[in-house]
């Protein structure tokens, strides 16, 4: 076991650094083999059912036959948007000696991460524990009860077979040497992430205070982000510090999140001709991403830059949100008010072949087309990459305007006609792949982005959408006993809901409930925070599992408590309980919201990992203000009250009538605005001037 520590540290690499090949597959191809993944509906699993590999899904069939043939499991884990997966398939699943080794000596399960993340948990906290290390595609194989002992990430193809090699001389020369490590690893993975009741803590807002202070090291001041590469968007860190900057009159903060989101605009990491943004850049300065677009980065990022429009009132960012909600509906939405997962970055096999230019393409478009795009666009050294370009900008539209000796208004006119020619161009290209999937937490998240984008922006299109994907969710994804499915595709729901599901899409209804005033969506996100307490709820911890009480175990049940890319789903179902416990007076719900956050106090040493805790925090420390408008014209007051950047303000209301218990007495037969805090009321007002001077940080 030794010399396989020692092999994995050697060979695993870093492939958290992932991109997507073409999901596309051409049904009147003849293959020579054909796996038990053909009966799958994961784009993912199926662009694997015709390796040479003798795949299965994952389930207890697979463990059954490893446990009837004494074989070891192969658990192999990716995901459609994966670029090292897909160089791994192609090596090493796709070459015929190899799967015939794997074959004989192994069970091999594949598994989409998007639709199985409890599985990816349990074996990535493995792999991490082993080599200190992760990232996709993630292959950790183990005994015949799923217990794990080796793994890693990326292997080429002669270390896979040596790799393969050892660990069938040891499972033959000394087994009980194999059961050992794979009892003590199996132990580790059980104890991390879990963590413990702490009930004499208490929460203080200079613990909020001394992580920024920390954080403030880490911060690239020119641009943006984090000082290191690679990129990541991680929009809840944004809009943590956002809300930070304005609670405190914080300058140097209010600077920094400005910086990162424009620069994160102007960079190759947006899609400047057709919207939205990929997944991460692999350098310093936003310029050269990993092509793929994500569902997640993009519903989240709508949310921010939404906020960070009516905080800065940068044009730049509200063209933002406009372009990526314009191509989520385009390209990422089903049917029935859907959205899908994910776009890969490849195409014809080259990654980000849609998305760049060539000089010559350039150079053939009309010459007010061409004369814009150079000014515009950084045709430069700058925006050179690998012999093509990647748009982005290096100046501001004013500096653009003045080059070319013209207004904004006739910059803006001949951005949308450069945009039109080019974009005609980019479709008579091969599309990336679509992985066409609906995940419930997903399009909880969407949900979410579209309120922000109406409640700042105004378009009521953006609400219509918000409310088709909600309906959606409540329709097909809810079942009679209140559960949700976690997975959506072709007409079929499937896999039971995980934590995030839940607590996702109660954060969207109330959003929902906040932007219309409808207490059908608080009424809705009440009932699936029962069924968490009922099914998700750890009493021994004050957390939440990520799976249920009635899913099948795994070799651990995990508790997700940091803040990554998406928020943790601890950290969401915390902040849900906090709204539902202010909007219906449920002591329940904010002493279990209370008691989460203080259970997390002791990893406050790195924002970027708690920060939407921290938000909850600030709502905590610094009480928030519960803003009720009732009479007949509080939905209109509501909107123009709402647009403002007001972070730490609760809105709610209605015309006549209300079963909100902190809405009681408030219907005074005019239009009038309430403005309280732990549900006592200065005087009422009329206007919103008013309520303004009465709201308090």
């Amino acid at each position: 076991m030794k010399n396989l520590l020692l092999l994995m540290a050697a060979l695993t690499l870093a492939g958290a650094q992932c991109t997507n090949p073409s999901l596309s597959e051409d049904s009147e191809t003849m293959h020579d083999h054909t796996n038990a993944l053909i009966h799958e509906t994961s784009p993912y699993l199926l662009q694997h059912a015709h390796n040479p590999v003798n795949w299965v899904p994952w389930g207890e069939e697979a463990f059954e036959k490893a446990r009837a043939e004494d074989k070891l499991v192969l658990v192999s884990v990716g995901y459609s948007a994966c670029h090292w997966c897909h160089v791994m398939e192609h090596e090493t699943f796709e070459d015929s000696t190899a799967a015939a080794f794997m074959n004989e000596h192994f069970v091999c399960i594949k598994v989409d991460r998007e639709e199985r993340p409890d599985v990816d948990q349990v074996y990535m906290n493995a792999v991490q524990l082993m080599t200190q290390r992760g990232g996709w595609p993630l292959n950790c194989f183990t005994l015949p009860d799923g217990r794990p002992v080796y793994g890693g990430t990326y292997f080429p193809r002669e270390n896979w077979m040596d790799v393969m090699k050892s660990l069938v001389e040891m499972k033959a020369d000394d087994p009980a040497k194999m059961e050992d490590y794979a009892s003590r690893l199996t132990e580790g993975v059980k104890q991390s992430e879990i963590i413990e009741l702490a009930e004499d803590r208490e929460l203080q807002a200079s613990q909020v205070d001394r992580m920024v202070a920390d954080w403030k090291s880490d911060w690239d001041r020119k641009k943006g982000g984090a000082n290191r590469a690679p990129k990541f968007p991680l929009p809840n860190n944004y809009e943590f510090l956002m809300h930070y900057g304005w609670l405190h009159d914080d300058a140097e903060t209010l600077d920094f999140v400005e910086t990162t989101l424009t620069q994160m605009a102007n960079g190759g990491i947006y899609d400047h001709l057709g919207g939205g943004f990929a997944r991460y850049s692999t350098d310093p300065d936003w310029k050269v991403p990993h092509f793929e677009k994500m569902l997640y980065d993009n519903a989240q990022l709508v949310s921010l830059y939404a906020q960070a429009y009516a905080k800065y009132q940068n044009p730049q960012y509200r063209r933002v949100v406009e372009e990526t909600i314009d191509f989520v509906n385009r390209e990422l939405s089903g049917p029935q008010g859907e959205f899908y997962s994910a776009l890969d970055a490849d195409s014809e096999g080259k990654e980000g072949k849609f998305y760049v230019w060539s000089r010559a393409e350039l150079d053939s478009l009309s010459a007010p087309t061409r004369a814009f795009v150079e000014a515009y666009y950084s045709i430069n050294l700058r925006g050179e990459w690998e012999g093509n370009y990647i748009l982005l900008r290096e100046s501001t539209d004013d500096e653009v305007a003045q080059k070319l000796d013209i207004g904004i208004d006739e910059l803006n006119v001949r951005r949308e006609q450069a945009h039109g020619e080019m974009l005609g161009i980019r479709q008579m290209r091969t599309r990336p792949g679509l992985d066409d999937k609906t995940l419930t937490s997903w399009n909880a998240l969407m949900i979410s982005g579209l309120c922000d984008a109406y409640r700042h922006l105004g378009n009521p299109e953006f609400l219509a959408r918000a409310e088709k994907n909600a309906q959606f969710i409540w329709n097909q994804q809810l079942t009679p006993d209140s559960s949700l499915w976690h997975s959506y595709k072709a007409g079929k729901s499937t896999i039971n809901g995980y934590l995030e599901d839940y607590s996702f899409t109660i954060e969207a209804f109330v959003k929902l409930y906040q932007v219309t005033f409808d207490e059908q969506w608080l009424d809705r996100g009440r009932q699936l925070a029962f069924y968490c307490m009922d099914h998700f709820y750890d009493d021994r911890s004050g957390m939440f599992w990520f799976t249920s009480n009635i899913d099948p175990p795994l070799i651990a049940r995990k508790q997700e408590l940091m803040d990554n890319v998406i928020p943790a789903s601890n950290s969401s179902m915390a902040k849900a309980l906090f709204q539902l416990g202010t909007y219906y007076d449920n002591r329940a719900f904010l002493r279990a919201s209370s008691q989460m956050l203080k259970n997390m106090l002791g990893e406050f040493q790195y924002g970027q990992n708690v920060s939407n805790w921290a938000i909850l925090h600030l709502w905590h420390s610094y009480t928030v203000n519960e803003v009720a408008i009732t009479g007949k014209g509080a939905a209109e007051l509501r909107k123009e009250m709402e647009a403002m950047y007001l972070p730490h303000v609760f809105f709610m209301g209605n015309t006549d009538r209300s079963n909100l218990p902190l809405l009681q007495g408030k219907f005074l037969g005019t239009t009038t605005i309430f403005v309280c805090q732990n549900k006592s009321c200065q005087m009422p007002v009329e206007d919103i001037a008013s309520a303004l001077k009465q709201i308090r940080k």
